[in-house]
């Protein structure tokens, strides 16, 4: 386990990391969202207000003063049902009167409220896969029994079946959505979490297998996400089509220089770049506060990743562990697959960028996961 601290227990280093996150992301969000704000609703509020009310405040609700106290026993032993509970939430968004009518099935709504299911699932697929591979997967020491491939899954010892069938499942759904974007995030997440676990070095292949089947089926279905791989290897291909996005994140980007031209004076965000506020806000950062804000963003990610992982080598008990290292991966990556779409590095996707983005979901979400997280890193 991690030493003990005074007090709540909690890493100062990695509380500090997540509070600037949300800080940040409130004051960004409050600078994007202003003037597309007033356009649209006639107020300069509304956006911030509802990241405010929606998302921050539910989300710290449930991060410091839900999840943080729930020992993480109890999360153990209830992460199968979450993740029950949450693919039911999954199917629900195709139902005609509380999901999405028309269009992408994503959202549950009740009354003037909406939530999406697929943020959930980013955290109960984690504390599932945790539960999973810390009950099957030997413990430090351990490694010296040595039983045959048969013997482990008669034994329910091994954890490669379970995985694949319930990556599968939720594959499966989130393509019928469709939410491509969600489902890479969550697989990448899950294959780091597989394998950060010391599982067998032969099932590689299966992952290997089971990713290029799911991207074939993704294709099969909506033959565009071809096109988007096509303008990213030539972003001139369609400068009007699917290549506008990254044309015009890249011209704000460029005009921000090293300092950029200001808080709140953004150029792009007024009709040219496609969702300011949510998957394309990166680039309005680095429009507005240059080079040098829009490394601040990346080296604070890059520092939650660094003290997460670093706290995870001291925890002795496997759940923990694995927990973790999930909630680290899947807030990284997603990070960084974000930045790097609407930088050119990698094709575009529609992810937003953790903490920053406008949505509710995501925030409330990510809170509970970072009371989590620090629970776990507090032994």
């Amino acid at each position: 386990m991690a030493p003990k601290r005074k007090g709540w227990g909690v890493d100062p280093m990695l509380f500090s990391i997540i509070a600037l996150l949300a800080f940040s992301g409130i004051l960004i969000l409050a600078s994007v969202s202003a003037s597309f704000s007033w356009l649209t609703f006639g107020t300069t509020y509304y956006f911030l207000n509802h990241q405010l009310l929606l998302g921050l405040l539910p989300g710290l609700a449930l991060g410091a003063l839900f999840f943080f106290l729930v020992p993480s026993e109890l999360l153990k032993k209830w992460s199968f049902a979450l993740l029950l509970f949450n693919i039911l939430l999954l199917l629900m968004v195709f139902l005609p009167v509380i999901g999405s009518t028309g269009g992408a099935h994503r959202w549950i709504y009740a009354g003037p409220l909406s939530f999406q299911p697929s943020e959930l699932l980013k955290l109960t697929f984690i504390l599932y896969l945790a539960s999973l591979l810390a009950a099957r997967v030997p413990k430090r020491g351990e490694s010296g029994k040595k039983r045959g491939l048969l013997s482990r899954v008669l034994e329910g010892k091994e954890a490669l079946f379970p995985f694949i069938a319930v990556t599968g499942l939720i594959g499966f759904l989130l393509l019928a959505q469709p939410d491509m974007s969600t489902l890479g995030v969550i697989g990448l997440t899950g294959i780091v979490i597989y394998f950060a676990a010391q599982t067998p070095w032969w099932h590689t292949p299966f992952m290997f297998l089971g990713g290029l089947g799911l991207v074939y089926l993704a294709v099969q279905l909506a033959p565009y996400r071809f096109s988007r791989i096509a303008v990213f290897l030539d972003p001139l291909l369609d400068p009007l089509g699917q290549g506008y996005q990254i044309k015009q994140a890249l011209i704000g980007i460029g005009s921000g220089g090293i300092t950029g031209i200001g808080l709140g004076l953004s150029f792009q965000k007024f009709g040219f770049l496609p969702e300011p506020i949510s998957d394309s806000i990166f680039a309005v950062v680095a429009e507005e506060l240059g080079f040098l804000g829009a490394s601040f963003v990346i080296l604070l990610f890059a520092a939650f990743a660094w003290r997460s992982l670093a706290l995870a080598k001291r925890i002795t008990d496997p759940f923990s562990r694995i927990a973790t290292v999930g909630i680290a991966s899947w807030i990284t990556l997603q990070a960084f697959v974000n930045m790097g779409s609407i930088t050119g590095l990698l094709p575009v996707t529609g992810i937003p960028l953790p903490f920053i983005s406008y949505g509710g979901s995501a925030l409330v979400v990510e809170l509970a996961a970072m009371g989590i997280l620090l629970k776990l890193t507090s032994k």
